[in-house]
């Protein structure tokens, strides 16, 4: 039983639950509670035009270990908002209903982690991570593997069932509290709501026939149903739109109409022709009202595939549900929330934001969990049977009709893009100038060394954020152990390969020497010191044969004064003494691995490429390099 009730949601969905956190949950205390969110956030639902469903709290019964709530699926398709205005909703509910303990995923699993994935523990990954994500009192709460609740549940399973989770959250709530890196990420993605829903909306002039325009006056959230219609037509669709029955071209009006900014993107980036026969015809692109006539026309295609899809139009679709107390209750908290803003009651305004409130009431809170979904089209061709269409109302509004939104927003420049990458990576963009200042090409090599002190696993490297974050170190003793494991304990010969190529090598009196003592011993085991010894012996002798070659004098050699005490000594023999003794100079590790980091990041003209992502991934960023001769000069002196 262990997968019931836990399918991961569709694509494009997301799913929200909430238990009562102190028990199994009655069902009449669960419904009680769906009713009273309703009405509590009755102000932002009433206002938000969904992309392609709303949010609904339906009570769903226990099934295997999953325990009896309230919860819902909500589409959201290519409007990602919707998601996290839900991921907002949910937190806000379980603040205000201490009682509850809310959980939410979509087809990405725990999406909530997603967003805080820098900064999770490492015992948490996709196979354990199911029961342990809760919102519960307005917080974000991580259930921990931890040996001390044993007792209470099996934590050393993959996962907690949810009744052994919901047990924990109430009993223990302030030990699983998550961290504060993982909730500040969590919730900047939901901040600024729900100020951000009218920052959401876009209201643009559209040229529409006159029962559109009174359609979307009682039901302003079909709009969004309107534009998907057309945006995923297909030829089938278009048929039904060559002859207009249900909104021909005739009489159009001026009119505003409220989109989301998804919604409006979605219809005005579609280039599509009418066909002619379809009476629609559009103004040269010059004219002042085009993309009004545009904009109307391709909406006027939405609500006629909608209605061409319709089977029958029922005579009663409309239920008389706005007269119980539900609705009583539901009215009464928009008048509390300052819903109408202060219109009188009859207004035009005030019947707007009334017929907002109605649509959202019908569609999300009073059908039952049996109901049959009524398609938009049977509901448009509804209130176009129960909605008088007063055209002269229309014309006298179309001539003060108030200004509408800019639209540049849809344009965005490189600068905004990289300005937006930066704050969604959180990070601050200094001046050119302090970025020169204050700019150390130290901390290259020290964040590349960084990065290569880590140990990976099979799941990835990880990315050191600061140099200053460890510093490098070398054990011997670990080294020496992990080079006498790969090699045998028992057998220190090497490999065929390896003698072929050593005999290459002119090898000198003394190493040959070495080299049979080696052979004449090597039936007895050899020390991991020695070892470490003919190894380096083995290298020096690959650096005094190609010091003198191209590939040797491609190196940067340490200067006079280098801490090295080898390299002092040396420095008087010049490159083209021939003398085949001397000590070589060391090469400056450091300086040839910067030097080479900044010739490949010079290759990249600005653009992105590996040493970039590699360095801004460890938080270290290069400053435009303007001056590339001087670098070049810096770096040969």
């Amino acid at each position: 039983m262990e997968g019931v009730g836990r399918a991961a949601p569709a694509e494009d969905a997301v799913r929200y639950r909430l238990f009562a956190a102190a028990g199994s949950g009655d069902e009449a205390l669960l419904r009680r509670c769906a009713e009273a969110i309703v009405v509590r956030f009755a102000p932002l639902l009433a206002a938000y035009i969904w992309q392609r469903q709303p949010f609904r709290l339906r009570y769903v019964p226990p099934r295997g270990e999953t325990p009896a709530h309230i919860g819902g699926t909500t589409l959201f398709g290519d409007n990602v908002e919707d998601e996290w205005f839900i991921v907002y909703l949910v937190r806000e509910i379980t603040r205000e209903f201490p009682g509850l303990a809310a959980r939410i995923d979509d087809n990405d699993g725990e999406f909530l982690l997603i967003e805080a994935a820098d900064f999770l523990p490492k015992w948490l990954n996709p196979e354990n991570s199911d029961n342990r994500v809760f919102f519960y009192k307005g917080e974000l709460h991580i259930i921990p593997l931890s040996e001390t609740h044993e007792q209470e549940c099996d934590l050393s399973a993959a996962s907690p069932t949810m009744s052994q989770a919901l047990t924990l959250l109430s009993t223990c709530s302030e030990e699983f509290l998550a961290a504060e890196p993982i909730r500040t990420a969590v919730y900047k993605r939901i901040s600024g709501y729900p100020e951000k829903i009218q920052a959401s909306f876009h209201r643009a002039h559209c040229y529409l026939p006159p029962g559109i325009v009174a359609v979307l006056r009682q039901r302003p959230s079909l709009v969004a149903a309107a534009v998907q219609a057309f945006y995923l037509r297909d030829p089938v669709d278009l048929r039904a739109c060559r002859s207009f029955q249900t909104f021909p071209p005739d009489n159009r009006v001026m009119t505003v109409v409220t989109f989301t900014k998804c919604l409006y993107a979605q219809l005005v980036q579609q280039k599509f022709v009418p066909d002619r026969r379809s009476g629609y015809t559009l103004p040269l692109p010059s004219h002042p009202q085009y993309k009004a006539y545009e904009l109307g026309m391709k909406l006027a295609h939405g609500f006629e595939i909608l209605c061409s899809k319709c089977s029958k139009v029922s005579p009663d679709s409309k239920r008389n549900v706005l007269s119980g107390p539900l609705w009583v209750r539901f009215l009464s908290s928009l008048k509390e929330k300052n819903y109408f803003k202060g219109e009188m009651e009859g207004s035009a305004k005030y019947l707007e934001l009334l017929h907002m409130a109605e649509d959202y009431f019908q569609q999300s809170v009073t059908k039952p969990e049996s109901s049959v979904e009524v398609g938009p089209g049977d509901e448009i061709l509804t209130l176009l049977h129960t909605t008088t269409i007063d055209l002269k109302e229309f014309e006298r509004e179309a001539a003060c009709l108030p200004p509408e939104d800019d639209d540049s927003w849809l344009e965005i420049t490189p600068d905004d893009l990289d300005q937006m990458l930066k704050e969604a990576r959180n990070e601050s963009l200094p001046s050119s100038n302090e970025e020169e200042q204050k700019y150390g090409l130290e901390a290259v090599a020290e964040s590349m060394k960084a990065f290569v002190s880590k140990v990976s696993t099979h799941e990835g490297a990880e990315m050191p954020w600061s140099s200053d974050e460890s510093h490098v170190t070398f054990d011997v003793d670990s080294f020496t152990k992990a080079l006498d494991r790969i090699l045998g304990a028992d057998s220190e010969e090497l490999d065929s390969d390896d003698l072929d190529e050593e005999e290459e090598f002119d090898f000198s009196d003394e190493d040959d020497e070495d080299l049979d003592a080696e052979n004449q011993r090597q039936d007895q085991k050899v020390s991991p010191n020695e070892l470490i010894g003919s190894l380096k012996s083995y290298m020096n002798e690959m650096d005094r044969e190609l010091a003198h070659t191209s590939v040797g004098k491609s190196f940067v050699t340490q200067k006079k004064g280098a801490s090295s005490v080898n390299a002092t000594t040396t420095q008087n023999a010049g490159p083209d003494s021939g003398a085949e003794d001397t000590e070589l100079t060391p090469v400056d590790v450091d300086m040839n691995l910067v030097a080479n980091l900044l010739e490949s990041y010079s290759a990249q003209s600005g653009l992105a490429g590996p040493t970039s992502n590699i360095l801004q991934s460890m938080g270290v960023y290069l400053p435009e390099n303007a001056d590339h001769v001087g670098f070049d000069e810096g770096a040969t002196e």
